[in-house]
């Protein structure tokens, strides 16, 4: 088999499920803001409650993130990611099936869980198949294939609510979802790392050594902080600030969130791209990082000032420039070697989910200080919510670079 073929066999065979797998995820993920209103009408929920609805899923993700990293070097990204796809598949029936706050809340928690693997999962197989000087590129392509599921969450999402309910849409999600399962478990082939046969103790050992680096806090703070603005606006939160503040409707709403999606798929393989260009460059990629979420921060600065003239582009560039938070992943992992991957990426993650969490709930808790206008919220309040995440992405972007002696990789 030539290497052209043998390049494919292995996009197909191994890359392709594993990016399904993602794309399920971040419909599970982003889907609250296209449906955020059809959820506060039939359950009359507050902003609050809004908030903490969508972001109970992350929750769930962060909780996990530790089990799951001795999980996926103990018995491999592929059975791993397919046995929890089955779960998410079984939150999403609940969630469709749900009458009340609390049961819609715990079935995503449930819908979290299962998902929560899949992009870890994605990353652990790309160390195990790939060589370390395309991991930056691998690791775009992965969160690329997650922004088309929040594309798929978008304009097409919006088109089909007009005449299909939320529920049916789930039930969709679902059939997909499954599928993705009967891939991984049948068509992916097995590889696995050397902590297969590692003693459980000495893998808990492994991941000790992982905290005690003073690196991984710069990373994951700055990393958990960056995503704690972007994930929590991007799928849940900018949607009701082009409402309330922009005043777009719906369908504008969907159109924009595409929009965004678009421009992350292309910072996340652009950033990809010009990183594994500097690790054979033998440069680092941590200034490409944090000029990223430099240029994000600025952005998200003037909207939390006020700006109101090319807000959509101000918003791309923050999107975009936030993506630049996909290279922490492969900076991060080159101190250790590849039977760790699982392991160093979901301690990451713990971070980065736990942020995801908290940005949602307090935006929505700020939001509740202000009295409801209409079917939306008070504009002026996005201000103050805006501001505090802001604050949060600088100070993590500060610990980072304050701390970039620490990361000569």
């Amino acid at each position: 088999m030539t290497d052209g073929n043998r390049g494919l066999s292995l996009f197909l065979r191994v890359c392709l499920p594993f990016l399904a797998g993602y794309f399920v995820a971040y419909i599970y993920r982003s889907v609250n803001a296209v449906i955020g209103p059809d959820l506060v009408r039939e359950f009359g929920l507050s902003a609050g409650a809004l908030g903490l609805l969508s972001g109970i899923y992350f929750f769930a993700f962060a909780v996990f993130q530790l089990p799951l990293g001795v999980l996926l070097d103990r018995y491999g990204p592929r059975r791993v990611n397919a046995s929890l796809l089955l779960v998410a598949a079984g939150g999403a029936i609940w969630f469709t099936f749900a009458d009340s706050m609390l049961e819609l809340t715990l079935a995503r928690a449930v819908m979290g869980l299962g998902v929560s693997a899949g992009l870890m999962a994605a990353l652990s197989a790309f160390a195990l198949w790939y060589p370390a000087e395309r991991l930056a590129t691998m690791n775009g392509v992965a969160f690329a294939s997650g922004m088309l599921g929040a594309i798929a969450a978008s304009v097409p999402l919006e088109f089909v609510l007009r005449s299909l309910s939320w529920r049916e849409v789930f039930h969709g999600v679902v059939a997909l979802n499954v599928a993705v399962c009967l891939v991984l478990f049948f068509v992916v082939p097995e590889r696995l790392g050397a902590g297969r046969t590692s003693a459980l103790g000495v893998q808990l050992r492994e991941f000790a050594a992982v905290a005690r680096d003073p690196a991984f806090w710069r990373v994951a703070l700055c990393i958990g902080s960056s995503q704690l603005a972007a994930v929590s606006l991007s799928t849940l939160w900018v949607a009701t600030w082009l409402r309330d503040v922009a005043g777009y409707s719906q369908a504008q709403v969907a159109q924009s969130l595409l929009l965004f999606s678009v421009v992350m798929i292309g910072g996340y393989l652009g950033f990809g791209r010009v990183a594994d260009r500097r690790v054979r460059g033998g440069r680092s990629t941590l200034p490409l990082l944090a000029g990223g979420i430099a240029i994000a921060s600025v952005c998200l600065l003037l909207l939390a000032a006020g700006a109101r003239t090319g807000v959509l582009v101000l918003w791309s560039v923050f999107f975009g420039g936030a993506t630049s938070v996909v290279l922490s992943y492969s900076l991060y992992s080159r101190r250790f070697p590849k039977e760790m991957a699982g392991r160093v990426n979901t301690a990451l993650n713990v971070f980065v989910f736990v942020g995801m969490f908290t940005g949602q709930w307090a935006v929505g808790l700020v939001l509740n200080f202000w009295p409801q206008v209409g079917a939306g919220y008070a504009p002026e309040a996005y201000a103050w919510a805006l501001g505090g995440l802001w604050l949060v992405q600088a100070t993590g972007l500060t610990w980072l670079w304050s701390g970039r002696r620490l990361l000569q990789i």
